[in-house]
């Protein structure tokens, strides 16, 4: 399913880590825990509980009903959630799409390259 804003803010990014790394079905306190042991600056437990809302309104997260609180579960996986801010970009160009990846690689590394090779080549794959 598309997503109608894979963008992310600096706190629903880090939210978003948090999911991805020691989810699924977490609360909103456990996300609040969980990125203060890992160093995040104290939140207000409101600030945590309104990006979560956010990130599901943005079909970012799943959520279900535990009793009088919401578990969240990324809904798409890191790779998923970067492909679709990539291709949302890309149809957004109102210039030329082949000119403007052009320039976005002229600035790749030779590993960027060889994984964009590796990543067509898969692809090239896949629809044979």
């Amino acid at each position: 399913m598309p997503l109608r804003s894979s963008a992310l803010g600096d706190l629903e990014r880090t939210v978003m880590d948090t999911l991805w790394a020691h989810g699924p079905e977490l609360t909103v306190r456990d996300v609040m825990e969980l990125m203060e042991r890992r160093g995040h600056k104290e939140l207000a437990y409101t600030t945590i509980m309104t990006v979560l809302d956010r990130l599901a309104k943005k079909d970012i997260t799943d959520r279900t009903r535990d009793g009088r609180a919401w578990r969240y579960t990324a809904a798409f996986s890191r790779a998923e959630l970067a492909a679709s801010a990539l291709r949302s970009t890309l149809d957004n160009v109102a210039a030329d799409r082949k000119l403007a990846m052009l320039h976005f690689l002229d600035d790749a590394s030779p590993a960027e390259i060889d994984d964009l090779r590796a990543a067509l080549a898969e692809v090239e794959r896949r629809h044979s």
